[in-house]
């Protein structure tokens, strides 16, 4: 059973899935989408974004949050996302990398002059008129991502200074973040290694300050022999635990500013960034993956997530109201 994840060598999800096809020990092969016919991808799939997964059955589908719960059903001993309150943990810390985290990404890219052109030039296959498209396209990205300004720049770079040390330390005690075995946190924190921070000529220089996770990205993570535990719920790791200590600052003022967004049909919004008021263009998606986790946490109706979620303020995002 032979898998084409359809995407790009540079997409921050595309990676993202890249990863969790090889801790399945699927069968996969990656392709870039412009190369082959990306009208019919995009028609199949119903999106234009990256990446698609081009199943077995004949299937394109999109989203890799969703695509990893499926592949899950389909090589249960090596599913990334685990049962019960343990996998709302692996969901939340997953929320808040590809929503919030990945904005660092964004402004890596496209607000340094070298990291910009080396993304535009690889991206476009050399065509100039699509380069200089993308160019002009990467810093509205990030005013729309809420990074246009030097403070709100600064204070991302920061925060994801931390998230490297925190891995580094982690990473020399155990095999992955949340243990000794991978979960889709693993995942989302890979691709954004392997597609940006540690592929970028100016994040990159960030990254090499940080050997354990550039030899883990680079290497150890792809020799997973199958075997390994998860820390358990709720304690979970110190990198778990340094994640969940920022979220309720950072990630949980901007996805309620969009939720709220969204319902009063705005098209943008201000959230408390860093200590100071940050505009944000309100988009659907956040919203939509909020709403996945939410979804997660009325299934399990468990009073031990419940009160978790409350402990690390995220009782409000991701839990009904009462």
């Amino acid at each position: 059973m032979t898998y084409t994840i359809y995407g790009g060598e540079l997409s921050l999800f595309t990676r993202k899935l890249e990863a969790a096809c090889i801790f399945y020990g699927a069968d996969f092969q990656l392709r870039n989408k412009n190369e082959n016919e990306p009208a019919l991808i995009e028609q199949r799939a119903g999106t234009h974004q990256v990446p698609v997964l081009h199943t077995p059955e004949n299937w394109m589908i999109a989203d890799t949050t969703p695509l990893m719960r499926l592949l899950d059903g389909r090589f249960p001993r090596r599913a990334l996302f685990p049962e019960a309150e343990l996998g709302l943990l692996v969901h939340v810390l997953e929320e808040h990398l590809d929503e919030w985290i990945a904005r660092v990404m964004v402004h890596y890219r496209w607000h340094y002059p070298d990291s910009a052109r080396f993304a535009a030039e690889k991206m476009s296959a050399g065509n100039p008129a699509i380069a200089q498209r993308m160019l002009d396209w990467g810093p509205r990205a990030c005013r729309a991502t809420g990074t246009a300004s030097s403070g709100q720049q600064q204070a991302a770079e920061a925060e994801y200074e931390r998230l490297l040390g925190a891995a580094e330390s982690q990473l020399q005690q155990t095999a992955f973040l949340l243990g000794d075995r991978p979960t889709a946190l693993d995942c989302i924190v890979l691709g954004g290694l392997r597609a940006h921070t540690n592929m970028d000529p100016d994040p990159k220089k960030v990254t090499a300050r940080y050997p354990t996770v550039v030899d883990w990205a680079e290497q150890r993570a792809d020799r997973w022999d199958g075997r390994g535990e998860l820390a358990p719920f709720p304690r979970s790791t110190a990198f778990a635990r340094h994640l969940l200590a920022e979220m309720g600052d950072t990630y949980a003022p901007y996805i309620l500013g969009n939720r709220d967004a969204r319902a009063a049909g705005a098209k943008a919004f201000t959230a408390e960034s860093y200590g100071e008021g940050v505009s944000y263009l309100s988009r659907p998606y956040p919203e939509q993956s909020r709403q996945m986790v939410a979804a997660r946490v009325a299934a399990l109706n468990s009073g031990a997530a419940l009160q978790w979620l409350a402990e690390h303020q995220l009782k409000r995002v991701f839990a009904p109201q009462e």
